[in-house]
């Protein structure tokens, strides 16, 4: 990539050359991407992907890096983040919101004008963007349950919006994970219903969490997801590995289901551990533990000249 052809063609985006992930990811880890953008609008994504797409330019989004892993080599190309993304609206029981905002803050947008049916995602730190496309879920609630619809922009550059059926939502998949697309903005079908019961809720849900899990640290929250038949962080408990660190990495001793960092880990850290786990698992229980969480970009290569 020529860096002054992309300023000059990009010129009202913020480009960012070689720049750090562990700047931005929840885990704190991460190497550099070759660039990195974060477009303010719908238009200047489709300026970013439009580039992209004519240059020849790999391109990924991260959403607000909350539920990932970035590998310690980093991100080849355009990594595009959404998180000036943020507009949130409320027309009836329709709450618009896009894919950069906080999931968190869009549960408040719909508690403030007495609108259920959200209160289980008020704990899930991720954006619109990324819980769409992973159908994230908590406590009993998931995505796919609010949903109505969400516009995208596919890799040729057409906008496309897609319905709650056409999404084929299953346990933390979309249909987006098999699509060349970004999320631009979701509207989620609400119902009319009481402040108070809403908070009531909304609050024992943030109790519940902010008790369970370890916000202490920096993590990528829930590493793996729910095996049939079984729980993750009891399994981690009964084979004896809560509690294990790996480098600066460690099985939270809060909860078992977690890793946090605390000291200084690298993206290493966290990928081996997470084998790790996925083997003691497999071998003591013969059950194969899937992560939930992405794991992206580029291990880091070791210069066998050292």
């Amino acid at each position: 990539m020529n860096k002054e052809d992309l300023v000059k063609n990009l010129p009202a985006l913020n480009l960012l050359f070689d720049e750090p992930l562990m700047n931005y990811t929840f885990t704190k880890t991460g190497g550099p991407a070759d660039v990195l953008v974060f477009p303010k609008t719908q238009n200047e994504v489709k300026e970013v992907v439009d580039y992209c797409r004519t240059h020849d330019v790999p391109w990924m989004v991260l959403g607000n890096a909350s539920n990932l892993i970035v590998q310690d080599g980093g991100i080849r190309g355009m990594v595009i983040m959404l998180t000036e993304m943020k507009q949130i609206r409320v027309s009836g029981t329709m709450v618009t919101a896009e894919a950069g905002a906080k999931l968190i803050d869009t549960t408040y947008a719909a508690l403030d004008t007495s609108l259920t049916g959200f209160e289980f995602a008020c704990g899930i730190p991720g954006s619109i963007g990324g819980a769409v496309y992973m159908n994230a879920g908590a406590y009993g609630g998931e995505i796919k349950d609010v949903l109505a619809e969400v516009d995208v922009l596919l890799a040729d550059g057409t906008l496309k919006t897609l319905t709650n059926e056409e999404m084929a939502f299953s346990y933390r998949h979309s249909k987006i994970q098999e699509m060349d697309a970004v999320v631009l903005e979701a509207r989620f079908q609400l119902t009319a219903g009481e402040h108070e019961v809403i908070k009531g809720r909304m609050d024992e849900l943030t109790e519940l969490r902010q008790s369970k899990q370890p916000l202490e640290y920096p993590s990528c929250g829930s590493v793996f997801k729910r095996p049939v038949g079984h729980f993750t962080g009891q399994l981690i408990q009964e084979a004896g590995l809560q509690g294990l660190k790996w480098g600066g990495a460690q099985i939270s001793e809060k909860h078992a289901g977690f890793i946090v960092n605390i000291d200084h880990a690298t993206a290493t850290d966290y990928t081996e551990l997470i084998a790790h786990i996925q083997e003691v698992i497999k071998e003591k229980f013969d059950v194969s533990l899937e992560t939930e969480v992405r794991i992206i970009g580029e291990a880091k290569t070791v210069d066998a000249s050292m």
